[in-house]
């Protein structure tokens, strides 16, 4: 493979009521609602996309919140848990405010250089804060519901769980251009580029795990960094050429797109660094107004009418006045 990835572009996964999920993720995670939009394959529900101020690769959480989802089920053949970078030191903190909101949290130590603390979102969505002993550059979103001493970096890995792991470690290894840095067990860590929090997707082998359901709570896909839809392109002919069912290039507005599905039965996406969140409103305003892509625009009162109003914490968008 002549590409190879930058690392996690973002995670996409299913939630229930989208005001529950907006009110966590903004102010129990801390994280800024970078775009409203709508799931344009489907675009009688939201799709929302948390992240960093301006939504950085890497930094990103999105969300199809369909109201009154059955719960799905986590399990084989999915990416079963999200990890978010924090501070080292900082897990005390978080584990109060947790439980101030009524969230259960759990701290828990992977490794001498890693503690986790391990929760769970309003839908049952497994979520991580790690916090390790390597210093996470990233400037975080200026939260006023989370210290930026405390806050959140972006993205730290994905745990994948799977039946086998021979044909997903060739697709990581081979196809994806990362490495394998460490096996423990039955869980082996893989890392793009240099390795550090945003690259790394740990991989659990399962054999009698039960097959996951998709629905509320879990996730949907994966989606890893492309610099530019010309790399992209040839990504996508690699991909087919070596068997793999791939879709065409879609224009996701703010990135390009393709999906495959990998042999333990995680669907993965390659999406574009470019051309990001700022293409349709200014950095100061995002997320505040719902955003449609021009061949949805002429359905925008009916689109309108289908999802249900949004009330954005304060701290979203902290120029605007209380």
């Amino acid at each position: 493979m002549s590409a190879v990835t930058q690392g996690l572009h973002h995670v996409t996964a299913i939630g229930g009521d989208p005001q529950k999920n907006v009110d966590f993720y903004i102010t129990g995670l801390g994280l800024r609602l970078v775009k409203k939009t709508v799931n344009f394959d489907s675009p009688g529900t939201y799709h929302l996309y948390y992240g960093d101020d301006a939504g950085r690769p890497g930094s990103l959480m999105t969300f199809f919140p369909w109201q009154q989802v059955p719960a799905g089920r986590i399990g084989a053949g999915q990416s079963t848990s999200t990890a978010f970078s924090v501070p080292a030191g900082s897990l005390g903190w978080w584990k109060e405010h947790f439980g101030a909101i009524g969230i259960d949290s759990t701290v828990t130590t992977v490794s001498s250089e890693e503690e986790r603390l391990s929760l769970r979102d309003p839908d049952g969505l497994q979520l991580d804060l790690i916090a390790s002993s390597v210093s996470d550059p990233r400037d975080p979103w200026d939260s006023a519901s989370v210290p930026a001493e405390f806050a959140i970096r972006g993205q730290h890995s994905s745990v994948l769980t799977v039946k086998d792991s021979s044909g997903t470690s060739e697709v990581l290894v081979n196809e994806l251009g990362m490495k394998q840095v460490w096996e423990k067990g039955n869980r082996t860590r893989y890392a793009a580029g240099d390795g550090i929090a945003g690259g790394i997707v740990d991989v659990i082998t399962e054999p009698g795990a039960r097959e996951g359901l998709s629905a509320g709570g879990t996730v949907h896909h994966i989606a890893f960094r492309v610099p530019d839809i010309e790399t992209q392109d040839v990504w996508r002919r690699q991909l087919a050429d070596r068997g793999y069912q791939v879709t065409a290039i879609l224009d996701r507005q703010y990135f390009t797109s393709i999906y495959f599905r990998e042999p333990g039965g995680v669907l993965f996406e390659i999406a574009t660094d470019t051309p990001g969140f700022d293409i349709d409103e200014p950095l100061l305003e995002l997320g505040r107004s719902l955003k449609l892509p021009p061949w949805l625009e002429p359905s925008r009162e009916a689109i309108e009418n289908a999802v249900l109003p949004l009330a954005l914490p304060h701290e979203n968008n902290p120029t605007v006045a209380a």
